[in-house]
């Protein structure tokens, strides 16, 4: 992607203009700053004169105190351009990566199923912070430096206009250099984020895995890998600072070729009787303040190539539109709905189906027991419920409404999922059962532990709602996470629940408080359970059998187990041969994967 500095631009206009009024103070700074820089030479040049002269001490003292007082001013502004840089900077990255937070979150599952957590913490944070002088200090440095180039030019060609035409042309050509290398190490500094990016990602996935990994014996590859993504990340970058360095050589001639220019025509103008002493000073002052604003620039071409690649990469992120498209309905916030598949088939990344012409339809407060072995389904079935992903072909309605013309933020307040795995943040109690909404009172969520049976296990927290879990699930067990579950999603007061049996073994007293909870969160509600032991299905009123993506069997539970010929049945006869094998059971839990 090769980006006008349009795209430029536009990204930093969108995150500027919220702070207009401060922006608008560092340039003005800025600016003063750049002035008086111009300034203060003109000063030290007639007191060099006035002194030649034997000009009045009081003179010579007024005009040092002059120069004193002035410079100490510009340090005093540089100081708050400094405050003030930092202030836009912080603001406009955090509001950026915000932006890209929620994009991120917004995109559909196939996307997340593509990138690493850790390549988009890269993207999202790493490449952010490259662009905080960017979205500081980029622009007024580049115009203000321009500026202040311009300002010491027509200071010389008020002082001799022969001098100032040779920098004028000096400087044209300087500027000209640095248009024609500005994007010399764009490809590079790219692939160095793009090399960043990959290992964060590959740091991130190892740590994830450090158990499996560890008891694997798998630490020697995940060490070769590391050197290798290491390595690769030195060589984009010895590739991008030799491109830089060429930079700092075209550009270095250059100014020792504007110092030589600065020398030879002041002594010619000197030995000539057309200049003074002091004269001769301030072209060499100038030919070495025009150092500032030239090696400013390359500094922030050098910075832009690495600017350059950071915007192309967000540029392409935003870019990115999530395969599920958000819809304009509001779904009503009460009751239990109805849940219909009309012929849905589905696939992923356009691969086989892994659902296939599925139809059926789930009565208000009716209970589906969703039974199949691994791979039938079932997961993608409750994927497709959330809008985690669309169908290819046919629809799903909740209460008769095709659930894609649903805002999804409607349709995730209608329907909840308790999982095998459950999340838990960083945090108290109370935050992970809110997810953060400090506007749900203690009391209602108190009631909803109480309505849900759980007072004792609330009772029994070391400091009651303000109890600190860690995250990643380490500081409760596996049914004590359950319940947690469980309480957040009867906080929320779904129509639809969708429940992942655990299939942890738990401890009776733990499992018969989750089962008791579990009886009230489904009350008056439309649920699927996604069964792995048949005993889990008794609580269901009708029961699905998932075969190869399609429909093996359907109907009443009760139906269905009171005949021979049926599947289900059968099940329950032969102790659940669906199995595909897994964990050990208690006697007469058949245990279907």
């Amino acid at each position: 992607m090769n980006l006008p500095l349009k795209a430029y631009w536009e990204l930093l206009a969108a995150h500027i203009r919220p702070q207009r009024a401060r922006f608008g103070l560092l340039a003005g700074l800025l600016l003063v700053s750049i002035a008086l820089q111009v300034f203060n030479p003109q000063i030290i040049s007639g007191f060099i004169d006035a002194a030649l002269e034997g000009a009045a001490l009081s003179r010579l003292v007024g005009a040092a105190l002059l120069f004193l007082g002035i410079a100490v001013l510009q340090q005093s502004l540089s100081v708050g351009v400094v405050y003030l840089s930092e202030r836009v900077a912080w603001s406009a990255t955090n509001a950026l990566r915000a932006e890209l937070a929620r994009h991120c979150l917004n995109l559909d599952m196939g996307f997340h199923n593509a990138h690493t957590p850790g390549e988009l913490i890269e993207r999202i944070d790493g490449d952010v912070a490259e662009l905080a002088n960017f979205f500081s200090q980029f622009v007024v440095i580049l115009a203000g430096n321009l500026l202040l180039l311009a300002g010491i030019l027509a200071a010389l060609f008020l002082v001799d206009w022969r001098v100032g035409l040779a920098f004028s042309l000096f400087g044209a050509l300087s500027l000209l250099v640095l248009q024609r290398v500005r994007d010399i190490a764009l490809p590079q500094q790219k692939a160095l984020r793009q090399a960043e990016a990959d290992l964060y990602g590959f740091v991130e996935e190892q740590l994830a895995g450090t158990e499996d990994i560890r008891s694997s014996g798998a630490v020697d590859f995940s060490l070769r890998e590391l050197y290798r993504l290491q390595r690769a990340i030195l060589i984009h970058d010895r590739h991008a600072r030799r491109r830089g360095w060429f930079i700092e050589l075209a550009m270095g001639s250059l100014l020792a070729v504007g110092n030589i220019l600065a020398i030879s025509s002041g002594y010619l103008l000197f030995t000539t009787g057309a200049i003074t002493v002091g004269t001769v000073y301030l072209f060499v002052h100038y030919a070495n303040l025009l150092e500032t604003p030239i090696w400013t620039l390359i500094r922030e071409v050098k910075s832009f190539q690495t600017i350059g690649a950071c915007v192309e990469r967000l540029t392409e992120l935003r870019a990115i539109q999530p395969d599920v498209v958000d819809g304009t309905e509001v779904l009503p916030l009460s009751g239990s709905p109805a849940l219909a598949f009309e012929g849905v088939s589905f696939g992923y990344d356009g691969a086989d189906p892994v659902l296939r012409d599925l139809s059926f339809t789930l009565q208000p407060s009716g209970v589906l027991g969703l039974l199949g072995r691994t791979g039938s389904g079932k997961s993608s079935l409750v994927r497709l419920v959330f809008r985690l992903y669309d169908p290819i072909q046919g629809r799903i309605l909740l209460d008769g409404r095709d659930i894609r013309s649903a805002k999804l933020a409607s349709l995730h307040r209608r329907v909840a999922m308790v999982t095998q795995e459950v999340q838990l943040f960083q945090g108290t109690v109370r935050d992970n059962l809110t997810f953060f909404d400090r506007n749900i009172p203690d009391e209602q969520i108190q009631a909803a532990i109480a309505r849900l049976g759980l007072a004792d296990w609330f009772a029994a927290l070391p400091s009651g709602l303000d109890t600190h879990l860690e995250g990643g699930g380490r500081s409760l067990s596996a049914g004590e996470a359950q319940i947690l579950a469980l309480t957040r999603v009867f906080l929320r007061d779904p129509g639809l629940v969708i429940l992942d049996e655990a299939s942890a073994r738990l401890d009776p007293a733990t499992e018969q408080r989750l089962e008791r909870a579990i009886d009230r969160l489904l009350e008056g509600r439309t649920a699927i359970i996604i069964a792995h032991r048949l005993g889990t299905v008794q609580r269901a009123s009708e029961v699905m059998i998932l075969e190869n993506g399609g429909v093996r069997e359907y109907g009443r539970r009760a139906e269905l187990a009171a005949d021979p010929a049926s599947r289900f049945s059968q099940l329950l006869q032969t102790g659940g041969s669906e199995s595909t094998g897994g964990s050990e059971t208690r006697p007469h839990e058949e245990v279907l994967s």
